[in-house]
């Protein structure tokens, strides 16, 4: 699975980033979609990409401080909590809203039959949205005949 990459976003500062000559190779759609986050989030200038860039290296260079093997098997993985502590960092999410909502996912993957897609509960995403201040519409059933 491979995606078009918009103009700006340097790769070649990413010399670890699994990739064919189309581009980014992804081996699960959740790291195409953390990927997608992360170029989203940065062209509405979240953060440059050389902040992105520093801010998965330090990820790679702890995880082999932690003696993790470096056979980019685990690659997104990374990629995914450097995305996380850079949203965190900058205070784009507060902390303990970004905690509450990794575990309501990861709640909602437990209890996802295998090969079903994963979704949280209209009621969380009701509450979130509520909590967060955006505003939502909740659409009138037309009454059954």
């Amino acid at each position: 699975m491979t995606t078009s990459i918009p103009p700006e976003v340097e790769l070649r500062a990413l010399p670890a980033l699994p990739r064919d000559d189309a581009g980014p190779v992804f081996s699960a759609p959740w790291e195409a979609q953390a990927f997608a986050m992360t170029v989203s989030l940065h062209g509405r200038g979240a953060f440059t990409w050389r902040e992105w860039a520093d801010a998965l290296a330090a990820e790679l260079a702890a995880a082999n401080a932690r003696g993790e093997p470096d056979d980019g098997s685990h690659y997104y993985v990374h990629w995914l909590a450097a995305l996380e502590k850079l949203v965190a960092g900058k205070k784009l999410i507060a902390g303990n809203e970004l905690e509450r909502r990794v575990d309501e996912w990861d709640a909602a993957a437990r209890s996802t039959p295998h090969g079903k897609p994963v979704e949280l509960h209209r009621v969380l995403e009701l509450r979130w949205l509520s909590r967060s201040g955006r505003s939502f519409r909740r659409r009138r059933r037309s009454p059954s005949r």
